[in-house]
């Protein structure tokens, strides 16, 4: 049983994995604290009905990496809390105020929004423990998800891609997996650059205009609740049919291992950027990198909204966070491709040598290499 538990651990983490079950309000949910040598965790909050203990692992350790690579005094954790995330609000907020208070002595870990939870249910986090960002605008916060930090973020790395790639972002085909928080502004910022989305997705399905489809249309469905198969001049896909749309930048942006082993010969693009955590498995990267297709790693691609998360929790501006984004996630990008060119290894790669150097550091500072002993210190 014990070797069970630490099936997942090597010298990085994780620092700890806190499962927290509450029958009286249906919580049941998982923290892990991955590694803070840098400082303590930041990671969002994610809520789904088929989120797992192991899933939560694999994406705190990816923000160990990313808060890592962005230069950020963080550390890498997550929460998963299963259930629908569209339950009526006020089970919502019951169930997440009940988290707050099972884990308000934390210090290890600042709450952070991500599927399933938004600036709201930060505001809620903030009024149990205040140990909280992606705050609403109203409390003092910098809203990520309103202003499209992630996205933000994306839209540079594109830019900073496209010097390696043999095509311009004007009249580029845009396809986006996922139009959640993070593929609506990702395609906004794109599309007002002169990309063309030809096709999108969400839960209910895919949709497909080679001509284009309106991003403003698609926008104002989601906003009243609709599914962007309820847009009108488009072909109707299967939700997983987006992957076979040709086109010249795929950005997944929903769920991990979306495109895998067993599905990455239909993908048909020139250009992949990863919006969400760990949309591609290893292999699935591999392939394309072999076949000659550029793919921007997650943890340096959608950046953006934990660089956001940074700045709000030290009390920068909006501006100011924008400007880091825009900033950091442009040398990230360039450093990591620069590398894998000379080098001649996946960007993934070239990434992760980026993010270890700055851990090892950070853990050869410290007598205990994932947590400290000094007061107001994780």
């Amino acid at each position: 049983m014990m070797e069970d538990i630490f099936t997942f651990a090597d010298k990085l983490g994780p620092l700890k994995i806190i499962h927290v079950h509450e029958p009286s309000i249906g919580l049941k949910a998982v923290l892990v604290v991955d590694n803070v040598a840098k400082g303590p965790s930041i990671g969002g909050m994610r809520m789904a009905s088929d989120v797992s203990t192991e899933e939560c692992l694999r994406l705190a350790r990816a923000m160990t990496f990313k808060n890592a690579a962005a230069g950020l005094p963080h550390g890498g954790g997550k929460i998963v809390v299963y259930g629908d995330p569209k339950m009526p609000r006020t089970d919502k907020e019951k169930l997440l105020r009940g988290l707050a208070q099972a884990l308000r002595n934390e210090d290890s870990y600042i709450f952070a929004p991500d599927m399933g939870t938004d600036e709201e249910c930060m505001a809620w986090i903030r009024d149990e423990v205040g140990r909280v960002v992606g705050l609403p605008r109203e409390v003092g916060g910098i809203p990520l998800d309103e202003i499209g930090a992630t996205g933000w973020g994306l839209s540079n790395a594109v830019d900073v891609a496209l010097e390696y790639c043999d095509f311009e972002l004007r009249g580029a085909r845009l396809v986006v997996q996922g139009f959640g928080a993070v593929g609506k502004h990702v395609s906004s910022f794109l599309t007002e650059k002169g990309a063309i989305l030809v096709a999108v997705a969400d839960s209910s399905g895919s949709i497909h205009n080679p001509g284009g489809l309106d991003v403003n249309r698609l926008l104002e469905l989601k906003n009243a609740g609709s599914s962007v198969t309820d847009y009108e001049d488009a072909e109707k896909l299967d939700r997983d049919a987006v992957i076979d749309v040709e086109c010249d930048i795929w950005i997944p942006a929903a769920r991990p291992d979306v495109v895998n082993e067993d599905n990455v010969q239909r993908l048909n693009t020139r250009l992949v950027v990863e919006g969400a955590n760990i949309p591609f498995t290893h292999g699935a990267e591999k392939y394309l990198h072999d076949k000659g297709v550029l793919c921007i790693p997650d943890f340096i691609a959608n950046a953006g909204g934990v660089i956001c998360a940074a700045m709000e929790y030290h009390g920068a501006s909006q501006t100011a966070a924008l400007g880091a984004i825009e900033e950091k996630l442009r040398r990230n990008t360039a450093q990591v491709l620069e590398v894998s060119r000379r080098e001649q290894v996946l960007p993934r790669e070239a990434a992760m040598e980026l993010a270890m150097q700055r851990i090892n550091r950070a853990m050869s500072c410290r007598r205990y290499s994932l947590f400290s002993t000094a007061e107001g210190w994780i």
